[in-house]
């Protein structure tokens, strides 16, 4: 009896003991969360190990503090757990866990294979077992070629999460005119949706490009800024051009300013993000004191206060990065990375159109309550996700936190209470990204021009 009650705290029923008051759950959700958990988990740890403020608090306020690093053979002060040095050994073990469930869970497609049992239980032993790799990582040997090894992996893994994102974005942009689209054949109130929501995300895009050059340009100096937003502001310009060509029309007649518009909106999300990244630029004034240019004023009163916005700022930015892992990892989204999209005839014109339920039907039949949460058992006929494809994103996504904390390439100064004061590596990964975009969506409308051999379908 014993050996069982304590096999059932390693399974499903742990994570269930003190949920019975909580509303229905999917089983498909629910498996999806426990994993963001663990994730969040490791991304705060990471966190707390680039703060010096922690790490000096620590020192201050925890007993035998010294005595306790050398008992763990951390250093004398745990200098071995704090740093970049100790995040990337921390998210190789998280990626190492992702990794090793991606290769798990390979052509899992039914929900009551022994795979997919492990995949969706066993927290306790999982939460072990991901406990185990970040600690096992401190103890690699020949760290210094581990660490320059694992930088280059890091970041090759950060830009395919960059990549996969815009690519999703841009299917996302086309997916939306194209069911809306759907719709106005039957009802003209579609053809009223598209052309307001088109005219608001070109209100937008043409607002954010007047008020960055008005506060993060001025008549002297300030050329990076100048270009840069002259060179996006000329590229959205460009591709809604093209979007409404005759040339690329006859080919495509689902594109539209629709998708222009979605492009256009995160290429100035991104530019402005990428000139509050960069570092400041500073001029002597008339009293030879030196004052920082190219930055609204408002937003050097605001970084005064160092920890509020370091941990807001923190929380959001990571709070994306689950956004995006949790959206980027449904069975729609792994489709359309390898080119699978639903047939034209099968669209039905939704205004939330992404928010699809996937086998609510079936779902509703299966639900159990084992003494805690209520569960509804949505995978009866099969996954309703890709679970090797769900790993391998967050395989990725901690590959991105690792050099996303560190600085990326300007990980020897990293800290986490400057991770909002701007440099050039984070500058221009961002601008990089929004060039890419922009080539991403510009491929989807000039492809079946330059191929016209091939089947394009978005």
């Amino acid at each position: 009896c014993l050996t069982f009650q304590l096999a059932c705290c390693c399974g499903t029923a742990a994570c269930a003991l003190c949920c019975k008051c909580c509303p229905k759950i999917k089983q498909s959700t629910s498996t999806r969360f426990m994993y963001a958990l663990y994730f969040i988990l490791v991304t705060i740890i990471c966190c707390v190990m680039m703060s010096t403020t922690v790490a000096n608090e620590m020192k201050t306020h925890i007993p035998f503090y010294k005595e306790m690093c050398k008992g763990i053979q951390a250093g004398e002060m745990c200098e071995k757990l704090v740093g970049y040095t100790a995040v990337y050994k921390v998210c190789f073990g998280m990626a190492c866990f992702f990794f090793l469930f991606f290769l798990f869970t390979i052509k899992v497609n039914s929900s009551k294979s022994c795979r997919a049992y492990i995949h969706n239980g066993f927290w306790l032993i999982k939460l072990i077992l991901l406990a185990a790799m970040c600690s096992g990582a401190f103890f690699i040997p020949d760290q210094d070629t581990f660490l320059n090894a694992w930088r280059y992996i890091g970041a090759t893994g950060g830009f395919l999460f960059i990549a996969i994102q815009l690519i999703l974005l841009v299917e996302f942009a086309h997916k939306w005119n194209k069911n809306w689209t759907a719709g106005a054949n039957h009802k003209q109130m579609w053809n009223g949706l598209l052309a307001l929501v088109t005219l608001i995300l070109y209100s937008i895009a043409v607002a954010a490009l007047v008020l960055m050059a008005l506060f993060y340009t001025r008549s002297e100096g300030c050329t990076y800024n100048k270009v840069l937003i002259g060179v996006n502001g000329g590229l959205c310009l460009f591709v809604s051009l093209v979007a409404i060509s005759p040339c690329v029309q006859n080919c495509q007649p689902h594109s539209g300013l629709l998708q222009s518009g979605i492009i256009s909106c995160y290429v100035m999300y991104l530019t402005f993000s990428a000139l509050s990244s960069k570092p400041p630029e500073t001029i002597l004034d008339e009293n030879n004191q030196n004052i920082t240019i190219c930055v609204p004023e408002f937003s050097q009163g605001l970084h005064r206060d160092e920890n509020l916005v370091t941990g807001l700022g923190t929380t959001i930015l990571f709070g994306c990065i689950l956004y995006s892992c949790l959206t980027s990892t449904t069975r729609a989204s792994s489709e359309a990375l390898r080119g699978i999209y639903a047939a034209p005839e099968t669209e039905v014109a939704r205004c939330c159109f992404c928010c699809a339920p996937d086998g609510d039907a079936d779902a509703r039949e299966h639900t159990a309550s084992r003494g805690g949460q209520t569960v509804i058992y949505d995978e009866k006929k099969g996954t309703v996700y890709s679970y090797a494809y769900f790993h391998f994103v967050f395989f990725l996504a901690s590959l991105y936190v690792m050099m996303t904390v560190t600085h990326w390439f300007h990980y020897e100064s990293a800290q986490i209470e400057k991770f909002f004061t701007g440099t050039w590596s984070i500058f221009w990964i961002k601008m990089v990204s929004c060039w890419v975009c922009v080539c991403l969506y510009l491929w989807t409308l000039i492809a079946p021009l330059c191929c016209p051999s091939r089947g394009f379908s978005v």
